[in-house]
């Protein structure tokens, strides 16, 4: 049977009087799972308007989304657009390399989340806690201290009924002076049963590793996956600034290839999967690049 995308059957469907109840059979769904955003990709639509942002994403798709602290953001306005465009938050992105965590996690509780996650986790004294420029310099005992962060905030955050996850860049995986990669260390030297992990395939990719054989190799470390792409060609970097960071660009149009990436991510722990694209967006709207990704995702 020939793949038919959601516009095509929606005018298909118009002209020969089909009825919307089957409209839910075409739901862009790889993983058997709903489809999911990280609203970082939609930040300047959110910051002015938020109800009519969700309620837009809810009308593209997208049934659950991962949020972020965007200028502005109040965990309790956000939960009201939520529920009344029906969507749910599952997972929170916070800053949690703070000494007081309970604010964050209590606005995790207020979007009904599980999942409170963190990315560039930096303990104090680290090359990378003076910003995203040191991350380049983070050696191997840099790592083995995060990864110590990582289990003692994992461990607050089971104490108030969340589970902790740690999201990736590109610049974990560049190799450090002991010959080893900073990724791997975090997994090895944190405590399964506390932490988990949120594969962003994007930058995981474009660094040179391969999320499939990332998933096939820790299937039970993961929890949830970033859908990112970068432009074809990219080349490989562990940068996070500067000319050597790689250009975002919407799904479908770059790298990596994702069918692969999927197949091994069916046989994980995985729950939730968020599309994600890394600003400045060129060509077309926040809001229209949310649709872009969401019809990529019909083709898998």
């Amino acid at each position: 049977m020939p793949m038919i995308s959601r516009r095509n059957f929606l005018k298909v469907g118009t002209a020969a009087a089909i009825t919307v109840p089957y409209l839910p059979e075409l739901l862009a769904e790889p993983l058997g799972k709903p489809p999911g955003i990280q609203l970082y990709t939609v930040a300047d639509a959110l910051q002015a308007d938020v109800p009519g942002t969700i309620h837009k994403l809810s009308k593209i798709g997208y049934r659950v989304v991962e949020s972020f602290p965007y200028k502005g953001f109040n965990a309790k306005t956000l939960r009201s657009a939520l529920d009344e465009a029906g969507l749910s938050c599952p997972s929170c992105h916070l800053p949690l390399n703070q000494p007081n965590l309970d604010p964050l996690f209590e606005e995790a509780h207020v979007l009904g989340a599980h999942y409170a996650v963190s990315s560039v986790l930096q303990p104090p004294g680290s090359a990378g806690s003076s910003g995203s420029h040191g991350l380049s310099a983070l050696t191997a005992d840099d790592f083995k201290r995060m990864a110590a962060l990582m289990n003692s905030v994992a461990a607050k955050a089971r104490g108030v009924g969340l589970q902790y996850a740690y999201h990736n860049h590109d610049f974990e995986f560049r190799t450090l002076n002991n010959g080893k990669i900073g990724y791997d260390i975090l997994l090895s030297e944190t405590d399964p049963s506390l932490v988990k992990f949120e594969l962003d395939c994007g930058w995981m990719a474009v660094a040179g590793y391969s999320p499939a054989e990332y998933f096939e190799r820790y299937p039970s470390r993961y929890r949830m996956m970033h859908v990112k792409d970068f432009v074809k060609g990219s080349k490989k970097s562990t940068s996070l600034q500067g000319p050597l960071r790689p250009v975002g660009t919407e799904l479908g149009r770059g790298m990596p290839d994702y069918r692969p990436i999927f197949a091994a991510a069916a046989k994980t722990s995985i729950q939730y999967y968020f599309v994600e694209q890394e600003p400045p967006f060129l060509e077309m709207t926040s809001l229209h690049v949310a649709e872009v990704d969401y019809a990529y995702l019909e083709t898998l």
